[in-house]
């Protein structure tokens, strides 16, 4: 499918879910959860369309797209690497993981690797704290991970 066909096919879908949401209360949220797991990430297009149908600014919808970690802007890799970085994670070795995950994959936060096979995101807290630290791939949640578990992990993905 080209560009246009898919844009023009996420227009009809968003306009979908966005009514379908409309008149509940606090539909911003669930309708892009919906969005989300209907295309996979939230397009910078929804935007107008999601203030439009529930009367908001574009300025409240991109505030929320922005400010939950979860919510992608752009097209995941077939995988998602995230790695805790709460305060337990990175006094227990999070930050030199970090340091080996970005060297690893040659990507930073919020970026795909070239083959579109992984992209990595950080992440606030897994609740995984006594096993630090930790991280998550897709909805998998290791603990006790070094930079060697790391790399067995992802020889599997």
């Amino acid at each position: 499918m080209n560009d246009v066909a898919t844009t023009k096919e996420h227009a009809t879908t968003i306009r979908e879910i966005a009514l379908a949401h409309a008149e509940r209360p606090g539909a911003l949220l669930p309708l892009l959860h919906a969005i989300q797991d209907q295309i996979g990430y939230v397009p910078a297009t929804a935007v107008p369309v999601i203030a439009e149908v529930l009367t908001l600014s574009r300025a409240e919808v991109h505030g929320v797209i922005s400010f939950y970690h979860l919510f992608r802007t752009e097209p995941a890799g077939a995988r998602v690497l995230y790695l805790c970085r709460a305060e337990a994670c990175q006094s227990m070795g999070g930050r030199a993981l970090e340091a080996h995950a970005k060297d690893k994959l040659g990507v930073d936060y919020h970026q795909t690797t070239e083959d579109g096979r992984l992209s990595l995101e950080p992440i606030y807290c897994l609740g995984n704290c006594a096993c630090s630290p930790a991280v998550m791939i897709d909805q998998d949640v290791y603990g006790r991970v070094d930079p060697e578990r790391l790399d067995e992990l992802l020889e599997d993905v």
